[in-house]
């Protein structure tokens, strides 16, 4: 398979969408389930998902109009304050968003924001980092999905009962270098339960839905920025409490 190989070699290859004009969302995610297979074949253990292009921001730098999903094996997560060593990565980016972890086992066609919260036993401080295995980002919607949704790892903080927090009043400041962003819950889907409600919706429709103590990233609050070495991020979230990361050649940085 192509595009593991690529993932596990630090090789970037031609977008499936150029060399493939007929590839398909189906074929996309039936290439998907295949890295999948190959990753717990290896080794990995699936402890959740991914829902991704919830926001506006992230939709307009990818060019898509609407979310896509991906798989998080075991390891794929890092705790918080976790330093990356560069050659891990083709061509990182970072962002910030909230992880829940459920509770309950959820499923169905008609699951609402309410029921996520209601199976939901903590949220987290989260930032995804992401990475594509397509030269210089060069992707249609059709790529991502094939390639996980382009999510390579997640760092997550220390875990927080929702509770009677309103996850879409909280503001996030999310800092990457020089670069300072802020944005409020409501730029996921207007609620990020409303993100993992959705994603179990979608899920559902594969006949597939989420299971007590999976890990779920609910998507981007604010757009993207590329992860350089030598860098430190950090999203904090009020009362949800900050996670951070660094990227770096030191030997203290885990490699591969």
């Amino acid at each position: 398979m192509e595009l593991w190989t690529s993932a596990r070699d630090r090789r970037a290859i031609r977008s499936v969408s150029t060399r493939h004009p007929d590839f398909t969302l189906a074929d996309a995610y039936a290439v998907q389930r295949e890295i999948r297979a190959l990753d717990l074949a290896d080794g990995a253990v699936l402890v959740g998902h991914k829902i991704g292009a919830t926001s506006e921001a992230i939709q307009r730098m990818f060019g898509i109009d609407h979310p896509d999903f991906g798989y998080l094996a075991d390891r794929m997560l890092l705790s918080d304050g976790a330093c990356l060593s560069p050659d891990r990565f083709i061509a990182p980016k970072v962002e910030g968003e909230l992880a829940f972890r459920m509770g309950a086992d959820i499923s169905g066609g008609s699951v609402t924001a309410s029921d996520v919260l209601d199976a939901t036993s903590v949220v987290l401080p989260a930032l995804e980092v992401l990475d594509s295995r397509f030269a210089n980002w060069e992707i249609e919607l059709v790529d991502t999905v094939a390639d996980n949704a382009s999510c390579a790892l997640a760092v997550l903080g220390q875990g927080v009962p929702p509770g009677d927090i309103d996850l879409s009043a909280e503001q996030m400041v999310f800092e990457a270098g020089n670069s300072v962003q802020t944005a409020r819950g409501t730029a996921v889907m207007g609620h990020p339960a409303q993100s993992v409600a959705c994603l179990v919706r979608i899920l559902d429709s594969f006949g597939e839905g989420i299971r007590a103590g999976d890990i779920v990233l609910a998507g981007s609050w604010a757009a993207a920025v590329d992860l350089l070495p030598g860098s430190t991020v950090k999203a904090s979230f009020g009362a949800l409490g900050s996670v951070s990361l660094s990227m770096d050649w030191s030997d203290a940085c885990p490699r591969g």
